[in-house]
């Protein structure tokens, strides 16, 4: 009678039992690992800043078509609504502006309250001269950023540049402090388009509460002036130069209208002809002027119902409040993570240990 061959089954079982077996002798390599990661856990939760999250959700929504009684009022006014097209600006570009070097200049030198000071300060002063870095950041920073503190040691530090004087539209000449102030706004303030249902969020987290919402409440005023800058740039300009030419326009119809008033009763005695002629000519250009002045007047007013149209209208759906509680850190999730770690780094140790033990025999062997 043949012997029964072993299934694949029992050969699972042994290295079942020689993983249990290998884990059970290393118990108190992994339990030491969770030990020291339950204490590197409670250290970082308890050494980790806390971080408010401010909030505003808004809408921008740009004038449409004229309602049709208001075209046809127009139309008999002889001034065409229809004729401008209105300028479009992508969503896209709006977390763009967010980043720019002009909206952040702008909100760093933006007065905030904090908590520490009586008064309120400029962000570009909070990150530069008053906040004080954190336990975790100079760990950070001599740890795991230690080779590049020594290669910024080791290399030459770029002298700032100084631009002559001249003319204004100069390239903007940020300093290592006002790059290390943008570099910090960048990592606290973000910008999210939902394309779909066409709204922004726009989000900002600071250590404390109040400076949240404040910056908030700068960032969402200016977003909404940039956008409406931007949106009305084009249309803008051509009522700017409308609005110059009918000036001109309107100053030349009147000194002709003024000089036909003159002659009138200078000459309205005289039975002579050249007066006639005169006045004549007068009138004659003073018509011309007048056509020109009125084409323009109707032009002017379009041009403002254009401007008037591509001004977007913001519909705040959430507007900027005081966050109640912190939204970060998360201190029992950071615990279970690093106990998580510590387990994972005690499993891979005794493994690990077994894994040389057995090379050094087949070494020895």
């Amino acid at each position: 009678m043949e012997e029964p061959t072993p299934t694949p089954v029992a050969d699972d079982e042994i290295d079942l039992l020689a993983l249990a077996k290998t884990l059970w002798l290393g118990r108190k390599t992994i339990l030491l690992s969770i030990l020291v990661g339950s204490i590197l856990g409670i250290v970082v939760a308890l050494l980790t800043p806390n971080e408010y999250t401010a909030i505003s959700i808004m809408v921008p929504q740009t004038g449409g078509k004229s309602p049709s009684g208001l075209s046809n009022l127009a139309s008999l006014a002889g001034v065409d609504l229809g004729m401008a097209e209105s300028s479009e600006l992508s969503p896209v570009i709006y977390p763009k502006i967010v980043s720019s070097i002009p909206f952040k200049l702008e909100l760093m030198n933006t007065p905030v309250n904090f908590s520490t000071f009586d008064k309120p300060i400029t962000v570009y002063d909070y990150y530069t001269k008053k906040q004080k870095p954190t336990f975790l950041g100079a760990l950070k920073k001599y740890t795991i950023g230690l080779p590049g503190v020594i290669l910024r040691a080791i290399r030459k530090t770029p002298q700032e540049l100084t631009l002559p004087k001249g003319p204004t539209n100069q390239p903007i000449n940020l300093t290592k402090k006002q790059y290390e102030v943008k570099k910090a706004l960048d990592k606290c303030i973000s910008l999210e388009v939902e394309k779909k249902d066409g709204y922004l969020t726009l989000t900002v987290r600071m250590p404390e509460a109040l400076a949240a919402a404040q910056i908030a409440q700068k960032a969402q005023e200016l977003l909404q002036r940039d956008i409406t800058k931007f949106k009305v740039e084009k249309s803008q300009a051509n009522l700017d130069f409308i609005q110059e030419r009918y000036n001109i326009a309107k100053a030349e119809a009147e000194g002709y209208q003024v000089n036909i008033a003159v002659n009138t009763d200078r000459y309205k005695s005289l039975t002579s002809s050249v007066p006639q002629v005169s006045n004549t000519r007068i009138q004659s250009k003073y018509g011309i002027a007048n056509n020109v002045y009125l084409e323009l007047a109707k032009q002017l007013e379009q041009a403002k119902i254009q401007v008037k149209k591509d001004t977007p209208v913001f519909t705040i759906i959430e507007p900027v409040s005081i966050p109640f509680e912190k939204s970060k850190p998360n201190r029992p999730q950071l615990l279970i993570i690093w106990i998580f770690i510590g387990c994972i780094a005690g499993v891979c140790i005794t493994f690990g240990k077994q894994y040389f033990i057995k090379i050094k025999e087949k070494w020895s062997e």
